[in-house]
């Protein structure tokens, strides 16, 4: 992943009218997505994202018509823990669960951290970390709470 020196960082949070959640422990879902204008991705593997997650991300204020999957995994994350996982060769993230539902997440991109946010996740909502790049497109990450 290729985050140019104009890298403009986008952070945010989507509620699907949720009601707050208790501390304790979260299964959570990271994806790494692509975004253009263009109506296929050129690179076969890519799937478009899943309709639930293409909802939300059109209720943004994102100029990408078009989202695809580059790459997905959940995760368990116990109660004050702490999960790094890989997406890409380039592209990380960090969560930490700070309790009361409140994560603290870290976007890596070539080893270096390039976002850091703390926010509340209630189950149903999702969390976007993005940014432009090269020829109109974007790099966009999903963390989506599940449990």
């Amino acid at each position: 992943m290729v985050f140019p020196g104009w890298f403009l960082p986008l952070l945010l949070l989507v509620s699907a009218g949720a009601s707050h959640a208790v501390a304790g422990d979260m299964k959570l879902e990271v994806q790494l997505l692509w975004g253009t204008n263009d109506p296929q991705s050129p690179d076969p593997k890519h799937r478009p994202v899943e309709a639930d997650v293409h909802k939300k991300l059109k209720e943004l204020p994102l100029k990408w018509s078009n989202y695809f999957l580059v790459n997905k995994k959940q995760f368990d994350l116990s109660s004050s823990g702490t999960s790094k996982v890989p997406l890409s060769e380039k592209c990380a993230i960090e969560v930490k669960n700070l309790g009361h539902s409140t994560v603290e997440v870290s976007l890596f991109g070539k080893g270096e951290k390039i976002i850091g946010q703390t926010q509340a996740l209630p189950k149903g909502e999702i969390l976007v970390l993005g940014g432009n790049a090269p020829n109109a497109t974007s790099w966009l990450v999903i963390l989506k709470r599940l449990e």
